[in-house]
């Protein structure tokens, strides 16, 4: 496909119809959820033609994503479709899509409780099943600031590695799946798993948890694509919060 020179409206075919869709959704999911952070925090989702990854348009909160606010973005910043502004931390999206070729969807958050939690340099360990998908979860300390930069976005994903999410302290966390309802379960999962180790904290704990084996084998049996794809599916049939 020739490259695009200029921005184009909102017309588009039934693929990227479908993608902007997915944008859409999955940030209405996370609205739903309460991992709003007024208009900052963002979804990505892979352009099967390797043209960048689809986002929304950066002023907008989850709960406000419309298709016409969905953009696409290139590898190198530029806004391809789409009307507005990208977000300053693309690379967050595009340095992970490109080193994880197993990656379709990305999300990044602001929420409370993981933000809380990654100053705590504790290991995360599975209280409940929300914390089972983080055996590991890395932190990123190069910096607390906007990755606004590819070499900060590259940074961040050489330390996501092949996780399913990473704390970024005194800033937020990113999550990565292969597909919407993956990465955005994630992120939700992550958050609760937080405030839950934080409420064991404050009252003196934890002093029990799954062990390796036990958190392994609930990997599967709670958190496999069936689930995952039904507790998604329940943020998106509930009813928007207002903005």
């Amino acid at each position: 496909m020739p490259p695009v020179s200029q921005h184009q409206g909102f017309e588009s075919n039934p693929p990227e119809q479908e993608l902007r869709n997915d944008v859409v959704r999955a940030s209405h999911a996370l609205a739903v959820a309460g991992l709003s952070d007024m208009v900052w925090g963002h979804v990505s989702v892979r352009d099967p033609e390797d043209r960048g990854v689809w986002m929304k348009a950066s002023g907008w909160g989850f709960e406000e994503v419309t298709a016409e606010k969905v953009l696409l973005v290139s590898p190198t910043g530029n806004v391809l479709m789409g009307e507005g502004k990208r977000h300053l931390e693309y690379p967050i999206h595009t340095e992970i899509m490109a080193r994880r070729p197993d990656v379709g969807c990305v999300v990044h958050t602001h929420a409370p409780a993981l933000a809380a939690f990654a100053s705590l340099e504790e290991p995360l360990h599975p209280i409940s099943h929300d914390g089972v998908p983080f055996a590991r979860l890395p932190r990123f300390t190069r910096t607390g600031a906007l990755i606004a930069t590819s070499d900060l976005g590259h940074a961040l994903a050489e330390v996501l590695g092949d996780a399913h999410a990473a704390l970024m302290p005194h800033h937020g966390a990113v999550t990565a799946g292969p597909d919407t309802a993956t990465a955005v379960l994630y992120a939700v999962l992550l958050e609760r798993a937080c405030r839950t180790q934080l409420m064991a904290s404050a009252a003196g704990g934890p002093r029990t948890w799954s062990d390796e084996r036990e958190a392994a084998f609930k990997d599967e049996q709670v958190w496999n694509p069936g689930q995952l794809e039904a507790g998604y599916d329940y943020l998106t049939r509930q009813p928007l919060p207002r903005s």
